[in-house]
């Protein structure tokens, strides 16, 4: 890697994943800085200005898909080429979604690092450049955002929903493994409200008159 290209950020708001990265990349050579959430993240990014961004879609405060608007909307940072990660954003209106707010690469978890390392590698060698500003406008962007938001939350009630129903039939020893699924997947859609709650909040604004 060429040292005047920056750091790898790495924004991962699961401690195991993030030190799995962390290591993966540094063993391979790279130079590696973490953020915990989107807008940890655009405070790293405004001081070190990475070569990369490889971020997580689901996370507190900021997510990715908010994270992704805001460099693409910065002249300062449209450049920087951005592989999104995730094991909730999977559908293919995700994915389209995240292409069309200006994502380079989309991965899906759990995380194949031969595939992870390749793209890197394509990213920093080939010079692919990422688009220069997102394609939708605020307003736009907003309302695609919160459809994805509201399907999302409705997949995650019914996922805990069935979780909470199988949970009555398993014998013992295999309640552990379900009931850790289950704190994460109420986690997770607490977080999905909070973002809805304050994606509907942005919106508001719009459509109030000055």
């Amino acid at each position: 890697m060429n040292a005047t290209q920056g750091p790898l950020l790495i924004v991962e708001d699961t401690p195991n994943i993030l030190e799995l990265l962390e290591v993966t990349l540094r063993f391979k050579g790279y130079q590696v800085v973490t953020a915990r959430d989107g807008q940890e993240a655009l405070e790293v990014i405004e001081k070190q200005h990475p070569a990369l961004v490889i971020t997580d879609i689901l996370m507190p405060k900021v997510d990715g898909f908010t994270l992704v608007y805001r460099l693409r909307s910065n002249p300062e940072t449209q450049a920087i080429p951005v592989i999104f990660l995730s094991a909730t954003y999977i559908a293919p209106e995700d994915k389209d979604f995240a292409l069309t707010i200006g994502a380079t690469r989309f991965l899906e978890k759990p995380i194949n690092n031969d595939e992870l390392l390749r793209t890197i590698n394509e990213l920093l060698t080939k010079g692919i450049n990422p688009p220069t500003r997102p394609a939708i406008k605020e307003r736009e962007f907003l309302k695609s955002y919160r459809e994805r938001l509201e399907i999302k939350l409705g997949q995650k009630s019914a996922q805990i929903s069935r979780t909470e129903r199988l949970l009555g039939t398993l014998p013992a020893e295999q309640k552990p493994g379900f009931l850790a699924t289950l704190k994460q997947s109420v986690l997770d859609r607490e977080n999905i409200r909070a973002e809805l709650d304050r994606v509907r909040e942005f919106l508001a604004k719009f459509d109030t008159p000055a």
